[in-house]
């Protein structure tokens, strides 16, 4: 395996940017994902890696190669495709062995890393169906074999289970990590859903419109969002428009004032952060108005506002005997947070 690195590497279509100056080092072994909202720039990042699009600008470098002008090929790369890109005429055997026979491999050396990539996706007993006989989920790992078994230096995944249901995704996400930990693949993999990232990845980088919002560990992008737009893409949160007021206090556009971090010192207009999860709330007979209590199994959400200032929490369903099990829509609740919870963002 090589670690990864990714220098200002743009794309440019005529006056369109679609990626602008990213820079990121991935680690030898390390699962990066590139998250964001579609049109982005992160399949093109992605796609600028395995080499499908010329960058405009910027240098990629798998070990100690510049690969930035070799073509797909050449470069020491397994791909996993949003839609699997099975060939359907094609058993699963064949379809693992193809870039095996592409890269010249003998056969007796292409039957034994066919065998060992099925083993390791559990796949032995099905190498001889078709693709339309299996699963969704058995074509993913289908897919995952076929790109393992050529041993490549960097595995890439592009919205790898976006065609799986919500209870295979989950098993599939657990799947994918585990056998990335085990084989200590450097690996880039490109999602849009916040849930599968946070679980996946050893750190995060957050694109937006082209442009890399912030990189960090999964803990640091949630607690310490490094903007507005990070901290409501990355996990639900509370961004409420305004500025700090003094230490510890922050005054709402609406003009509450409310409990913030007094570490914050940011000047001029900003957005409170918090997080659902974070607030308490309490019955009071004049405060914030419920709006809507969602039952969620495990959780409740609470959607309460005052004078403008709308909030959600997320709390673990009370129990019957709980005096918050009698809260309904229209009551009032005075909801507290620690001050540390309320992280003070700048808007960009």
């Amino acid at each position: 395996m090589s670690n990864l690195l990714l220098n200002n590497l743009a794309k440019h279509y005529n006056k369109a940017v679609a990626v602008a100056d990213v820079s990121i080092e991935i680690a030898e072994g390390e699962m990066v994902a590139l998250l964001g909202p579609s049109g982005c720039g992160k399949t093109t990042t992605l796609r600028m890696v395995a080499g499908f699009i010329k960058p405009t600008a910027g240098q990629i470098i798998i070990g100690d190669q510049d690969v930035t002008q070799v073509p797909p090929y050449a470069r020491d790369t397994g791909m996993v495709f949003q839609s699997y890109a099975l060939f359907p005429h094609m058993s699963v055997a064949q379809n693992v062995s193809f870039g095996l026979e592409m890269r010249g491999i003998t056969r007796a050396d292409r039957d034994r890393r066919i065998t060992e990539a099925l083993a390791m996706v559990r796949l032995s007993q099905l190498a001889d169906r078709l693709p339309q006989q299996l699963s969704g989920g058995q074509q993913q790992r289908v897919a995952l074999a076929r790109a393992l078994v050529i041993n490549p230096s960097v595995f890439l995944l592009d919205e790898p289970l976006s065609n799986l249901d919500a209870k295979l995704r989950g098993e599939v996400q657990l799947e994918i990590r585990a056998l990335q930990q085990r084989l200590g693949l450097t690996t880039l993999i490109v999602t849009h859903d916040q849930e599968e990232a946070l679980t996946m990845a050893d750190r995060l980088v957050v694109m937006e419109a082209g442009l890399v919002r912030q990189i960090g560990t999964p803990r640091e992008l949630y607690e310490e969002p490094a903007n507005a737009f990070v901290a409501s893409f990355v996990g639900r949160c509370n961004l409420i428009p305004g500025r700090i007021e003094s230490a510890g206090l922050f005054r709402s556009a609406s003009g509450a004032l409310l409990a913030c971090d007094p570490a914050s010192t940011i000047a001029g207009d900003t957005m409170l952060a918090i997080r659902p999860e974070r607030i308490e709330l309490t019955g009071a007979e004049a405060g914030y108005r419920l709006r809507t209590i969602t039952y969620l199994g495990a959780n409740t959400e609470y959607h309460f506002e005052r004078e403008g200032t709308a909030l959600v929490a997320v709390l673990p369903t009370p129990l019957p005997s709980d005096p918050m099990s009698r809260l309904r829509p229209n009551d009032f609740v005075a909801p507290n947070w620690v001050p540390a919870a309320g992280r003070v963002v700048p808007l960009n």
